[in-house]
């Protein structure tokens, strides 16, 4: 067995006896904030995307197996099809900043340089110098505000958590700019029990902001299943997602599988909706066009009349204030 296997096994161990190095924090305790942008989305509509980066790996086996140079190039491949998108936000899951198992270097800093994003944050819920990763938010705007926040540990598999970026939207010219939230999460992959306990913390923080919300990213949980926390998320917090049923939306395993999502709080709406085929990842990028819908007041109030299983959130992690 070569060196770099084992160094491998004995990360994987080391992580998995450890269960996630980061701290249990909240608010920007390991957020890295790289740059400033101008302060307001003035347009009708907003364009999104978001993606599972696996590590920079594109389709391989393994990203440990790969050198530098071949992840800086599967980047660069991310950051021209962002370029010709221009999508206003990005949400990116597995997303590293500099360790031993991905090249040693910052994907989520390289790619924003790479696309030309003038702002960009990096969470890392699972940080060690052997590994390093998380979910960042890349903007064309400036972030009004950041939250990292790591879902409660899960042995054995690694800490899962979000990155929240608040930012301001002027989608009609004759009002005020509106705060819109943008999450970039990632749930996880194993178990039921805990994916429902990280979507309980995302209610109990969303339930506190009381902003439009538009939530991206990696849920490992598809709608028809028994197991979904996809349905629940979108009933508890009163959000809706994109034709739920079908079954052409699929973004992992070449479309086997709709792990992959994107919520609307209910004073937003999707004016489009694609899976891009570009083989980027071991999943597939969604892109969406988000209009606003106005009358917020009433649409939370409505929100709000949720069931008592929605209200009693379990979290061993601090409130975020």
């Amino acid at each position: 067995m070569s060196l770099k296997s084992v160094l491998t096994v004995l990360v994987l161990l080391f992580t998995l006896a450890n269960n996630a190095i980061a701290d249990e924090s909240s608010a920007l305790a390991n957020a890295k904030i790289y740059s400033t942008a101008d302060r307001v989305i003035q347009s009708d509509t907003i364009t999104l995307l978001t993606l599972n980066m696996a590590h920079g790996r594109k389709d391989r086996l393994n990203q440990i197996f790969l050198s530098s140079d071949t992840i800086r190039k599967n980047l660069d491949n991310i950051a021209d099809r962002l370029l010709q998108l221009d999508a206003d936000v990005v949400a990116l899951q597995e997303a590293d900043g500099p360790s031993f198992w991905s090249g040693n270097f910052d994907h989520v800093g390289y790619l924003a340089q790479a696309a030309g994003y003038p702002m960009s944050v990096r969470s890392d819920h699972v940080e060690s110098w052997l590994i390093n990763f998380g979910t960042g938010i890349l903007s064309r705007v400036a972030f009004k505000e950041v939250i990292s926040h790591d879902f409660p540990r899960s042995p054995p598999t690694l800490r899962k958590g979000f990155t929240l970026a608040q930012i301001d939207w002027q989608p009609d010219e004759s009002k005020s700019p509106i705060a819109i939230d943008v999450l970039s999460v990632h749930l996880d992959f194993s178990r039921k029990k805990v994916r429902e306990q990280q979507i309980k913390d995302m209610l109990r923080i969303m339930k506190k902001r009381n902003n439009p919300v538009i939530i991206l990213g990696d849920f490992n949980s598809e709608w028809p299943s028994s197991e979904s926390v996809i349905r629940k998320l979108a009933e508890c917090g009163g959000s809706k997602v994109y034709k739920p049923d079908a079954t052409d939306l699929g973004t992992y395993k070449s479309g086997k599988y709709r792990l992959d999502w994107v919520l609307l709080s209910d004073d937003l709406e999707f004016k489009r909706y694609e899976v891009l085929k570009d083989v980027l990842s071991d999943h597939q990028s969604i892109v969406v066009e988000v209009a606003y819908l106005g009358d917020r007041e009433q649409k939370m109030a409505a929100a709000n009349k949720n069931s008592a299983d929605c209200d009693e959130p379990v979290s061993e992690n601090k409130p975020v204030d």
